[in-house]
């Protein structure tokens, strides 16, 4: 009887140190368990902020890359949009292995892509700014040609107007003087107011090769010592200005000296009155030349 309660008693030691045995060692299994755990969830929290930071860096590169565009590329602003709304998702993700390997995945497939996209845009810049450059350069040659242009403009309008100014016939020896005209039509000089039949005015077209051939006209005003306008006495008005005329002198200009001789006869049967008479020669508005007489 006492041997059997000896031996009870040694099973329950035995039985008592295997169960201590096996919570120490599920103690230390399970506190090892945790430790690891606990430092594999550091890992993938360290290792999920790495992966944030090298997205929000790549996005940098993005923005840096747009904004370098006046005009944004839109392969750029694209793949920048995408990374944030991968940094977005992964923000708020699960810290486990399976999740943050998808997110390197993606990252790693972005920075690809991301390499690809900046030499693409490098190459856009660099066209850029070649066109940029002959465009300037062009800029500046049409700058200078209408400068020029318009310089060659002011000169030829300068020109035509001289041309223009020049190309007026004009005449020389005007005089007028009084004659006696006989039946046979012979005309002799008077100085003689009593006397004179008529009065004589002759005038040369000078030549201008500048004026072209054609029938032209000049207005020939006489006025007598009383400030009459002998002859018509017809009135032309030109804009601002009105001619009181004795005649119009027509011919048909050759490019050459032309002689012209024009008569006026006195008012009805009134004879010339004495003192000093004028000669007026109007090219339209503008007095040509001018001279005078007297008639004793």
């Amino acid at each position: 009887m006492e041997n059997k309660a000896v031996t009870t008693g040694r099973s329950l030691k035995i039985i008592l140190g295997i169960v201590v045995v096996l919570f120490l060692g599920t103690a230390i299994y399970t506190f090892n368990l945790y430790n690891e755990s606990k430092q594999t969830q550091q890992q993938l929290t360290e290792e999920k902020a790495r992966v944030l930071q090298d997205l929000s860096n790549m996005a940098a590169k993005y923005d840096t890359a747009i904004g370098d565009n006046k005009i944004a590329n839109e392969k750029l602003v694209e793949a920048r949009d995408r990374i944030k709304g991968l940094i977005d998702s992964l923000e708020v993700s699960d810290n486990n292995v399976k999740s943050l390997w998808r997110y390197k995945k993606k990252y790693l497939a972005l920075q690809d892509e991301m390499d690809m996209l900046l030499v693409e845009n490098d190459s856009l810049k660099f066209q850029n700014a070649q066109l940029s450059t002959i465009l300037d350069s062009t800029k500046v040659q049409l700058e200078e040609r209408t400068i020029f242009n318009d310089s060659l403009l002011a000169q030829n309008t300068e020109l035509a107007e001289i041309v223009e100014d020049a190309a007026v016939l004009s005449t020389v020896g005007l005089k007028g003087f009084g004659v006696i005209e006989r039946s046979s039509g012979k005309l002799i000089p008077t100085e003689r107011a009593r006397r004179a039949d008529k009065i004589r005015v002759c005038y040369t077209v000078a030549k201008n090769k500048l004026v072209t051939e054609g029938d032209k006209m000049f207005y020939v005003q006489v006025k007598d010592p009383n400030d009459n306008v002998l002859g018509l006495n017809s009135q032309i008005e030109f804009e601002d200005k009105v001619i009181n005329y004795s005649l119009i002198s027509t011919f048909n200009y050759e490019s050459n000296n032309l002689d012209i001789c024009e008569f006026i006869s006195p008012n009805g049967k009134e004879k010339f009155a004495k003192g000093r008479y004028i000669v007026n020669v109007f090219r339209e508005a503008n007095l040509v030349t001018t001279s005078e007489f007297n008639l004793n």
